[in-house]
């Protein structure tokens, strides 16, 4: 008996592979030039079963295991921590009336953690035991138009629209007097 994440299985062969890769540059007489040995991730097979009515949940949950690249845990005549599931072969056949066969294959991997930090919110500052209350800053008030008619007046314009005749002068380019009519004029 062997569990692999949370699964039970019953395993009847387990194998491990681990192999190292050198690299080799060909010269122009002679044999090739090693430089340079990399260890790879050891590599765990086995052959089980799943037995049992609710072995086709349990192949399930193995099978989202393996799409999902969830790390798993195995424990059997061996033990694998940080694992992937790289596949999972099934072996349907008569012998086997509740259950099946498998061939699972797993590959170690090492995480590297990164050297982010998350800041930490900064609390506010208080005084006597009360929290400062947050500044808050005056949005400015959206801008307002007039299309101007026959007879409109700066002074007019800054009494209907609550302002004041040195806005309206800062807002718009026209001298008093010569306001063309149907412009658009910046009230507020």
């Amino acid at each position: 008996m062997a569990k692999l994440g949370k699964v039970l299985i019953h395993v009847e062969n387990e194998n491990v592979s681990e192999a190292v890769r050198v690299t080799e540059y060909p010269v122009e007489k002679g044999a090739p030039i090693s430089d340079h040995v990399e260890r790879t991730s050891p590599k765990y097979t086995f052959t089980a079963y799943l037995l049992g009515k609710d072995y086709s949940t349990r192949l399930r949950t193995l099978k989202d295991y393996m799409n999902n690249g969830t790390i798993v845990n195995y424990v059997g005549r061996t033990a694998a921590t940080a694992v992937l599931i790289t596949s999972i072969d099934r072996d349907y056949n008569s012998n086997i009336a509740n259950g099946i066969a498998l061939t699972v294959s797993l590959q170690k991997i090492r995480l590297s953690k990164s050297p982010w930090i998350k800041k930490k919110a900064q609390k506010p500052v208080t005084r006597g035991g009360k929290k400062k209350p947050a500044s808050k800053k005056p949005r400015p008030s959206p801008k307002r138009y007039h299309i101007v008619k026959k007879g409109d007046t700066y002074w007019d314009l800054a009494r209907k629209y609550g302002t004041t005749v040195s806005k309206l002068r800062s807002f718009n380019k026209y001298p008093d007097r010569r306001i063309p009519i149907g412009v658009k004029l910046r009230i507020k």
